[in-house]
């Protein structure tokens, strides 16, 4: 495939870009080459005329300007007070450490009985017949936080159980006041702390060393959005305000911040967070269809019905919808950079192409795009949702009955609803950058020729 005939007054325009790029984008007859990131960090863009600068931000300061007032009109001021159920996450919890263990007869301490009628033939009679017989763990666990730091209990862990203690280990308890004293603590959790937080410095150092300032950046603006999602989504969901609105606003508050901190202020970024804006709409729009259709209530397992118990109010459906804009936020920015970076890049190389020129060259990036990032929101989707699948499998349900069912059918209705905004933001996109890199007057910084050819760097003039 041959490279496309080079203006006459461009000598050497390509020359520019491939030295920091690595890889030619000016061949538009194969623009589909490059794989998912390759488009994110091109270096700085070129400026485009006043003129599109005003035009963009007569659009984008006012949407900027309405999510702000949305956010001080919705704010919070922090998650409404309620009195602990005990159940759940809904418990008072302190830390604690395992003192000793001693290995005792399940029979003993009476860790099991079988049922009363003598049927093994369940799973739970052979499992409480086994731990009649079985040699049992008692640990002694140590309080090590709150008003009762010091205090010691008994724990009886069977040995079928899931979670076994060890010495030395590091455990979360649950306290319930109106217990008896005895029963008043119970071990719930293991104690993961440190490799969470050792791993998440990793994470950190990884993004640096590679990203460097704009790793750095990336990382800054991980932490705002979530400072936003648990200072403003959160605690006004709880608050009782309508959770599509609070969603869209702090989602376009978390988009602002990641894509202008990360990308810079230019208008390529601008371009992608109109785009994304677009897609969002879409999403939207078609989630609230889709939920209420499919009549999907949104309480489906115990985390949601414990919340629809503390919180009545709260429009369970809204809350759903609200997860499915949040969820798909994430992948839509990095499909909208991608494509507008593309965009600009294919223009710089070959500033004679027109709109649709530019189009059908970038579209074919965003097909490559398309067909990766639609399966890895569906593969993350069915990996979240494997257990539940697995179940499913074991009863030997029909695929039918599987779908219709509400848990799984929210995570279609989630998957396929975020899954076409990400198509759509593709072409939106696309032809937006298109318009407006194309716009630039004969005269503007953005179609000006490089005077003269560059050196160094790993530049090559292009075959003519």
């Amino acid at each position: 495939m041959t490279s496309s005939p080079q203006p006459p007054n461009e000598p050497n325009r390509s020359s520019e870009h491939t030295g920091h790029s690595g890889h030619a984008h000016a061949d538009h007859g194969h623009a589909s080459g490059p794989s998912h990131g390759h488009s994110h960090g091109h270096g700085p863009a070129a400026p485009v005329s006043k003129h599109l600068r005003k035009v963009i931000a007569a659009v984008l300061i006012p949407f900027a300007a309405a999510v702000f007032i949305g956010m001080v009109v919705l704010w919070p001021g922090g998650a409404p007070a309620h009195e602990r159920t005990g159940v759940g996450f809904d418990r008072q919890t302190q830390q604690g450490t395992v003192v000793s263990l001693e290995r005792v007869d399940c029979k003993s301490v009476n860790a099991s009985q079988v049922p009363p009628t003598g049927d093994t033939s369940t799973p739970e009679g052979r499992e409480a017949q086994a731990a009649q017989t079985g040699e049992c763990k008692k640990a002694t666990v140590e309080v090590g936080t709150g008003s009762d730091k010091g205090r010691t209990f008994v724990e009886i862990v069977q040995p079928g159980a899931p979670r076994q203690l060890e010495q030395g280990q590091e455990v979360v308890v649950a306290y319930a006041p109106d217990a008896p004293r005895d029963l008043q603590y119970s071990v719930i959790d293991v104690n993961r702390k440190f490799p969470m937080a050792l791993l998440a410095g990793i994470f950190a150092v990884a993004v640096v060393v590679v990203g460097r300032m704009r790793g750095l950046f990336a990382l800054i603006a991980l932490v705002v959005s979530f400072g936003v999602l648990t200072l403003f989504i959160l605690p006004a969901i709880l608050q009782g305000s309508n959770p599509l609105v609070v969603a869209v606003i702090g989602a376009s508050a978390i988009m602002l911040i990641a894509l202008y901190m990360c990308h810079g202020l230019t208008a390529r970024t601008s371009v992608a967070v109109l785009g994304t804006v677009v897609s969002l709409l879409l999403i939207g729009l078609l989630g609230s269809l889709f939920i209420d259709w499919a009549f999907l209530s949104g309480n489906t397992d115990d985390n949601t019905g414990l919340i629809h118990g503390l919180y009545p109010d709260i429009d369970m459906s809204g809350l759903l919808l609200a997860g499915v804009i949040i969820g798909s936020l994430g992948v839509l920015d990095d499909v909208t950079v991608t494509q507008t970076s593309a965009v600009w890049e294919l223009h710089q190389a070959d500033p004679s192409m027109g709109p649709r020129a530019l189009y059908r060259a970038a579209i074919r990036i965003g097909r490559d795009h398309i067909a990766s990032v639609v399966n890895t929101l569906v593969l993350a989707y069915a990996g979240a949702a494997l257990p539940l699948l697995l179940l499913f499998s074991i009863a030997n349900s029909s695929m039918g009955s599987v779908a219709n069912s509400e848990l799984v059918a929210e995570e279609i209705v989630r998957t396929l609803v975020g899954s076409i905004g990400l198509v759509a933001s593709v072409p939106v996109t696309t032809a937006l950058a298109a318009l407006v890199v194309s716009a630039d007057r004969p005269g503007s910084p953005a179609a000006a020729p490089a005077s003269g050819p560059v050196r160094g760097g790993r530049g090559r003039r292009r075959k003519r």
